[in-house]
């Protein structure tokens, strides 16, 4: 009885051993990228796993500091600490070394520290999943655990070199395709993320990250945050567009609303304010004809189209609003 008792004691010791020493953090196996644009100064964040929702847990940033990648057993503490070390001036490396100094789960750790001068400093535990490693280099790191294979990371760093030319949020983009189509994730894939931050911090915080795009749960996640990438571009000239109407340039606004209906042709919302537009610009007939087709596939937009003389956004005469909801 006393051996039996004896044995349960060191069964139990050494239970709770491997539970202390195995960290019981959200898990977020993945294939990441952290990165600058040396022309911009812009950082970003890319990152695609079988998990859900894998972007609130891996991707922080701040603009005019850095952005970190924390991921394998996610030690999300990394984030925020991460960040506050940079902004006391820590290099990348000082800032990892602070942080796995005092993580008990540093084996089962992976992550990726960039700051504003483009220096990186990343660890990969040695208890992370294999297949499992780093690459890093000036102004960027990849990394990636529990791959299909050992060519995820290669293609990775791969991938970034040649697309040089790409704006950073599209080449990060062209990374996580490359690390997909070279085996990625073994599980396969559920979600992905993409933050772009400012290179140096405005008086504006609330405008200094520059993108933020997240796919909780996806079959295909990376080319759905490719789709929503498309359509933040498009809304990016439509803003444009806005911005030349306040002023009165209308020439300039309609070239910017044409530039985001190529993008997507079909999208109502595009044409509906493109048609104001034209209305506004006194163009009557091309605005009247947009409109009818708009209101042919959804009847609500006529109903708009009645209330925005009230709010100054569409200033024509009462016979030309006839026209315009015929």
């Amino acid at each position: 009885m006393k051996q039996i008792f004896l044995i349960l004691i060191f069964f139990s010791t050494f239970t709770t051993f491997a539970q202390n020493k195995k960290p019981n953090d959200p898990l977020a196996h993945t294939f990441s990228i952290v990165a600058r644009d040396a022309k911009t100064g812009e950082m970003a964040v890319a990152v695609q796993s079988h998990w859900f929702s894998v972007g609130t847990g891996v991707s922080w940033g701040e603009a005019g500091v850095g952005v970190v990648a924390t991921q394998s057993f996610t030690n999300r503490s990394f984030g925020i600490h991460g960040l506050d070390l940079l902004k006391k001036g820590k290099s990348p490396q000082e800032v990892l070394d602070i942080l796995l100094s005092n993580d008990e789960g540093r084996d089962f750790r992976q992550v990726a520290i960039l700051d504003k001068q483009g220096r990186v400093a990343t660890h990969t535990g040695k208890s992370c999943i294999d297949y499992a490693g780093h690459a890093n280099g000036k102004d960027f790191s990849v990394q990636a655990n529990m791959m299909l294979n050992d060519k995820v990371v290669p293609a990775m760093k791969k991938a970034w070199i040649e697309n040089s030319e790409m704006p950073l949020a599209e080449r990060m983009v062209a990374v996580l395709q490359a690390a997909q189509e070279t085996g990625g994730d073994i599980r396969g894939k559920q979600s992905a993320a993409l933050v772009v931050f400012a290179g140096e911090a405005s008086k504006e915080p609330w405008n200094d990250k520059l993108i933020d795009l997240r796919v909780d749960d996806s079959e295909n996640p990376i080319k759905e945050i490719d789709r929503l990438l498309k359509v933040f571009r498009a809304y990016e000239y439509m803003n444009e567009g806005d911005l030349y109407v306040e002023k009165n340039e209308m020439k300039n606004a309609m070239e910017a609303y044409n530039a985001a209906m190529e993008m997507f042709p079909d999208n109502l919302e595009m044409q509906y304010w493109t048609a104001i537009t034209l209305a506004n610009d006194k163009q009557m007939e091309k605005a009247s004809e947009m409109l009818q087709k708009i209101y042919a596939k959804d009847e609500n937009w006529r109903e708009l189209t009645r209330r925005l003389p009230k709010v100054g956004l569409l200033n024509v005469s009462e016979e030309n609003l006839k026209l315009l909801l015929r």
